[in-house]
């Protein structure tokens, strides 16, 4: 992409650095969707139990991390509770464990002491946090990130059988600076009230159905932007660095491509609180001329003031994958 800096994707639970693009995508004159700038709270429940890191459980044998917990002593095991009922009833030295490495079942008789010993690392849920970027109020749907959610612990796109999205309010903000990207500190208010369910963890962010009770949240829908029509200069972005409160905040657009552009924060009442671009910013809307532009996406970490953008419609192509 002729990028030689460092980038870094700003969801605080991913690990994605680069994304690939399609050409050619286009929204009609018509298409109006919601900006929205709302911190989220992001779960998945995991479709099983994951080993997080690397555990020796029999003599010279590793359990390594990514694998999964497909059955212990012939018992199927979908959480950690049924990891936990396996282990209370044990009673032999050994435990029968049926293993999925990246797609190979494995055996193994793994020492009872070692398994108990299991429990820190092993994970049937993946969380995170990151921003919502749109709402469309005509097909009850939402995108938010612009990128795929990459577990940090098993280092891949977690396979996961339902999550949701929740608003969340920001507590704290470590600052960015040249080096080292900042984070928002933030919790899910009511782990009840969900925004929306996830159906699609996708290249492009993550996507599924709103949650047509909550309307609290919503504004007017604003016009997708074509990518041909953004110019170089001022726009501004919707996001959330204090409470649950998106406020307006002045960027510059610096560098337009065919399917991504660059830009530079230059509010300095967004600069004085966050020193840049923060993890957890991913999925803030960029607006200019009263379109909807796209959202943030990346952040140098060089220069944390510094990032990059996915224009709306090539993040909508992937809300159906």
């Amino acid at each position: 992409m002729g990028w030689s800096r460092r980038l870094l994707s700003v969801s605080f639970a991913t690990l994605l650095l680069l994304l690939p693009f399609h050409e050619k995508v286009s929204a009609t004159s018509r298409d109006h969707v919601i900006p929205m700038g709302h911190s989220i709270g992001i779960q998945m429940d995991l479709s099983g139990v994951y080993i997080t890191n690397d555990v020796l459980v029999q003599e010279d044998y590793w359990l390594k991390a990514g694998d999964s917990i497909i059955k212990m002593e012939g018992i199927p095991v979908v959480n950690l509770r049924d990891f936990e009922k396996v282990v209370g009833k044990a009673k032999k030295d050994r435990i029968h464990m049926n293993i999925n490495r990246k797609g190979t079942p494995i055996e193994i008789l793994a020492d009872r002491d070692a398994v108990k010993r299991l429990l820190p690392f092993l994970k049937d849920r993946t969380e995170g946090t990151g921003t919502l970027t749109y709402v469309d109020p005509n097909s009850g749907t939402y995108g938010a990130l612009g990128h795929q959610i990459v577990d940090s612990s098993l280092k891949s796109p977690p396979s996961f059988k339902k999550g949701a999205i929740y608003l969340s309010e920001i507590e704290q903000i470590k600052k960015s600076i040249p080096g080292t990207p900042g984070y928002k500190i933030s919790s899910i208010i009511d782990g009840e009230d969900y925004l929306g369910t996830i159906k699609t963890n996708g290249v492009y962010g993550i996507f599924g159905n709103w949650n047509a009770a909550y309307k609290k949240v919503l504004s007017e829908p604003l016009e997708i932007m074509q990518p041909t029509e953004l110019k170089t200069g001022a726009a501004e972005i919707f996001t959330t660095v204090k409470g649950t409160e998106v406020e307006t905040f002045s960027i510059r657009i610096t560098h337009i491509e065919e399917e991504q552009f660059q830009f530079i924060l230059t509010d300095p009442v967004l600069l004085e609180a966050t020193g840049g671009i923060l993890q957890g910013m991913s999925g803030s809307p960029v607006i200019q001329n009263g379109k909807f532009v796209g959202a943030i996406t990346h952040m140098f970490v060089d220069e944390p003031k510094k990032g990059a953008g996915l224009f709306l419609v090539t993040m909508r192509d992937g809300e159906g994958k």
